[in-house]
């Protein structure tokens, strides 16, 4: 049964919404007519459908876990849950009890994890380095940008990335910056004055040229030596 998609689209109906009357994209690219977006929200509910059917196997070999069973099978399924997660944040619709069972079968493999390492300090810090990772990961996912941009089938082409990132609301633009490093960082600052010097040298478009002040704040903070460094 498909979960109703009323309290968020996925990731392609989103972007249309992004794109939509938008002044950063295109002119082509900003007219979305209600027959793509009903094309976007069909093909976002079959990923849906997909991703139920698929879960519902992986939550069933999650259970029948057994304490012989090999630990290269224990890490392929927690390696598949994490995967899961972050597909759950890219569906339409409200996905938080798929989350939350996704959250308690990962503990519950950890817990076993953890109890068969004993007193191992290094061991026990690797898991707890995971385990911090695993939850700033989870967390970046439920942002809608990342959770788009980091899709297999991301529907955000290299063209529209500059604008899909002066599009999005301050908030959470910083957050989901966090997926890109210094380096990438330097490129879509560059980019992005770039972008708007050609696309609106009057600088129309307060928001967008407080976003590109916020993406090189944070590349400049980001450059800077830390504490301690030499």
């Amino acid at each position: 049964m498909r979960a109703e998609n009323t309290e968020k689209p996925g990731i392609r109906e989103q972007h249309l919404l992004r794109r939509r009357n938008n002044p950063l994209f295109d002119e082509t690219r900003r007219e979305v007519a209600s027959e793509e977006l009903a094309s976007a929200r069909l093909d976002d509910g079959l990923e849906l459908d997909r991703f139920m059917e698929a879960f519902q196997s992986l939550v069933q070999r999650a259970i029948d876990l057994k304490p012989n069973t090999p630990s290269e099978t224990v890490l392929e399924i927690k390696a598949a849950l994490d995967k899961a997660y972050q597909q759950a944040c890219a569906l339409p619709g409200n996905q938080t009890q798929v989350k939350q069972a996704i959250t308690q079968l990962v503990s519950a493999i950890m817990r076993a994890i953890r109890n068969g390492i004993d007193n191992d300090a290094l061991a026990t810090q690797e898991l707890d380095d995971e385990e911090t990772a695993r939850r700033t990961h989870f967390s970046l996912q439920e942002l809608p940008l990342v959770s788009a941009l980091t899709h297999p089938e991301s529907p955000i082409g290299e063209n529209e990335l500059i604008p899909s990132l002066l599009s999005e609301p301050e908030q959470t633009l910083a957050p989901s910056l966090t997926i890109f490093d210094n380096e990438q960082m330097a490129i879509l600052c560059e980019d992005a004055r770039a972008f708007l010097l050609q696309q609106d040298p009057e600088r129309n478009l307060d928001d967008a040229w407080r976003r590109l002040e916020l993406m090189e704040e944070i590349l400049h903070q980001a450059q800077q030596p830390q504490r301690g460094d030499h």
